[in-house]
């Protein structure tokens, strides 16, 4: 890949969506279920099938249950249990966060979970936009040694928050990574990068999935969506026409 290129990750929630993503040309994915709770650990048949079968690298939400981001110790047992469960797997990296009770950085419980993926690398997602001070929040991050931070519009829409972000870039210099995220469309992924200095963005590209028999019904069916191979392919299409510095 051409290091000034911009990186694409994908947010997928199966393993078709998984699959579309590398089909598309991202450069890695982001595994998680239940999306409509904002994403959970993924079970261990996912994980295992997608760091055995993908070509790209696979990074694993690390988060036991819906809700806040402020565990308890048979909680956080599990989140390490889950990492060290990825760590035999193979996967290329995981996505943590963890909070104090006051909204701020819980460096303790993260750095710990940094420790335990060694040697993968660790993403801090978007449990950052919790906590009322940026600037201080980006620091704590980094003290843990996480690689990158996920963030999007902070709870408004990403287009919105642009300043905020590239404020955030700004602040990190070489020392993490800040990932733009959640609300990344083919629509404005270029304003997302040039306006913030970002050298990646985290997107989901997610559309319908397609009935393959419609004669079969259930009442458990819900609407389902997936990743879809198209709508990568045309971000990855706007996103070559800029040039990022190297991403590490």
């Amino acid at each position: 890949m051409d290091p000034s290129t911009p990186v694409l990750e994908i947010c997928a929630n199966s393993y078709q969506s998984a699959r579309n993503a590398q089909d598309g040309g991202a450069h890695r994915v982001e595994l998680c279920q239940n999306l409509e709770q904002g994403g959970i650990t993924p079970s261990y048949g996912l994980i295992k099938r997608c760091s055995g079968t993908l070509n790209i690298p696979v990074y694993v939400l690390i988060r036991p249950r819906p809700g806040n981001f402020v565990y308890s110790n048979d909680e956080f047992d599990i989140m390490l249990e889950d990492i060290s469960m990825c760590r035999d797997l193979g996967v290329a990296g995981v996505v943590v966060g963890a909070l104090h009770a006051d909204n701020t950085i819980d460096i303790p419980q993260t750095r710990r979970m940094v420790e335990m993926a060694k040697p993968l690398h660790v993403t801090f997602h978007r449990a950052i936009e919790d906590c009322e001070d940026q600037r201080q929040a980006v620091e704590d991050v980094i003290d843990t040694g996480c690689s990158r931070i996920l963030v999007s519009g902070m709870g408004n829409a990403i287009i919105e928050k642009l300043d905020s972000i590239g404020r955030m870039v700004e602040q990190a210099g070489n020392r993490i990574e800040i990932m733009p995220g959640g609300g990344v469309t083919s629509e404005n992924v270029q304003q997302v990068l040039t306006h913030t200095g970002a050298r990646s963005v985290h997107a989901s590209a997610k559309s319908r999935r397609p009935k393959t028999n419609t004669a079969m019904r259930s009442k458990f069916d819900v609407e389902e969506i997936e990743s879809n191979k198209t709508l990568i392919e045309e971000l990855l299409s706007l996103m070559r026409r800029l040039r990022a510095p190297s991403v590490a």
